[in-house]
């Protein structure tokens, strides 16, 4: 009986990734405060940027679970982060929010989250790239 380790993780990959997403998103839904307050000036309507970012991640989430859809759910999930990056670097700078809790409220864990979000790229692409089929499928 051989363990099949590389076609477990092909399967697991996307799904990892979609509840990460899910998890972001649902934050985004029920406590959008931290996340405004990243929102550009310049762009203003912080609570539009937040709510559409936090639908985003669910549908890209959504994505991601299906495989018929994987690749249209990485594509989504890398554009997203690539678009939001700046918003985290300007988090980061900005310092942690009092109220902010475990993610936003603590220096160290807002530095932390930007090399990350390259790696959460790169694997958001790489299920693009492969469609993140199980072994033997194309």
């Amino acid at each position: 009986m051989s363990i099949d380790a590389g076609g477990w993780l092909r399967r697991a990959s996307p799904l990892g990734l979609a509840v990460l997403l899910a998890g972001s998103g649902v934050l985004h839904l029920v406590k959008p405060e931290p996340y405004e307050r990243i929102v550009p000036r310049a762009l203003g309507h912080e609570e539009f940027f937040v709510l559409a970012s936090g639908i985003v991640e669910l549908v890209a989430a959504l994505l991601l679970v299906v495989p018929r859809t994987r690749r249209w759910g990485g594509a989504l999930t890398a554009a997203l982060l690539v678009a939001v990056f700046p918003a985290n670097v300007s988090m980061a700078l900005d310092g942690p929010d009092p109220d902010g809790g475990f993610f936003t409220g603590s220096a160290l864990m807002l530095w932390l989250r930007l090399p990350l979000q390259p790696v959460l790229i790169w694997w958001a692409w790489s299920l693009v790239r492969t469609g993140a089929q199980p072994a033997g499928k194309a």
